[in-house]
């Protein structure tokens, strides 16, 4: 009996210890993720103080030369340095992330603030909105929108905008319908608060956690979309670089130039897998379970 307790105990307490390493070693994995791509987007922030070419005049007594000390990333087919276009690239595509994603929190949040407070035919108009949003494909929807107004950076911001506010809507709603039956809520109706004092002192806060991880999940998908959709011809105009339009650039080089291809893509890669990466460490911080589970 003894040697069965013991072998059970040992068991209980190897299990606790085999979660933590599991943990410790999934967030080494995310800290060198972030930090590849937190230098990225440092380089992309700081482009101008990095390096001294232009990312949009030729050169065409530099065409499509080999990565070297003089070109670290190569040139394009028109001389231009990848390794600064790259840059620049990604600086527009950070801000046009950003700006997307400003633009799905303020119409996710309000529209969900509402359809959960207020509940009755508020909540369904605004469910119908968001359910019809999401039997489209989003690139789809984005694509149908772009192709309607045209190709712009602010058409593109308000497309993928556009499409991509449902699903913080309905994070919001469903925290919203949960926090407004809670204690501190009933107080405050019982002080006399007001509506807006409700919404946006008692239930907004609690909900700060999980949207900021949604839109940093965000973040990632729509770098991924506007790639996308400059790959189309439909995002950010050349001259200007795009890491989209690169990589579509690139590829008709791949055989006998490849670096033209792989440097845009990889470094998006990276990019996006530093940012997924982070949206799962805001994740686990922000649930409940996880802590209770340390």
């Amino acid at each position: 009996m003894e040697t069965v307790e013991t072998t059970v105990l040992e068991q209980t307490s190897t299990f606790p210890r085999q979660k933590a390493n599991k943990r410790s070693m999934r967030l080494s994995f995310s800290m060198v993720g972030i930090g590849f791509a937190g230098i990225i987007l440092l380089g992309t922030i700081t482009a101008p103080l990095i390096t001294h070419y232009n990312p949009i005049t030729n050169d065409l007594t530099q065409v499509l030369q080999a990565p070297s000390a003089a070109h670290w990333f190569g040139t394009d087919h028109l001389g231009r340095d990848l390794f600064t276009r790259v840059l620049y690239g990604g600086q527009k595509s950070l801000l046009i992330a950003i700006a997307v994603q400003l633009m799905a929190v303020l119409i996710g949040t309000m529209l969900g603030l509402f359809s959960g407070y207020f509940g009755g035919k508020t909540d369904k108009v605004i469910m119908a909105i968001t359910n019809i949003i999401f039997s489209f494909p989003g690139l789809l929807f984005a694509i149908a929108i772009m192709a309607a107004l045209g190709p712009s950076v602010f058409n593109l911001i308000l497309a993928l905008g556009l499409v991509s506010w449902p699903e913080i809507c309905r994070l919001v709603r469903s925290q919203t319908l949960s926090l407004k039956e809670r204690e501190f809520v009933e107080g405050g109706h019982a002080l006399g608060a007001s509506v807006s004092r409700i919404l946006f002192r008692y239930i907004l806060p609690n909900c700060y956690g999980n949207i900021a991880v949604l839109m940093t999940l965000g973040m990632a998908t729509t770098i991924l979309a506007e790639s996308s959709l400059s790959f189309l011809g439909l995002g950010v105009q050349p001259p200007d670089p795009s890491w989209g339009s690169m990589v579509n650039q690139g590829k008709d080089y791949m055989f006998f130039a490849p670096w033209y291809l792989f440097t845009p893509g990889i470094v998006m890669f990276v990019t996006i897998l530093g940012i997924n990466l982070l949206g799962d460490v805001l994740r686990d911080y922000f649930d409940p379970k996880m802590k209770s589970s340390k």
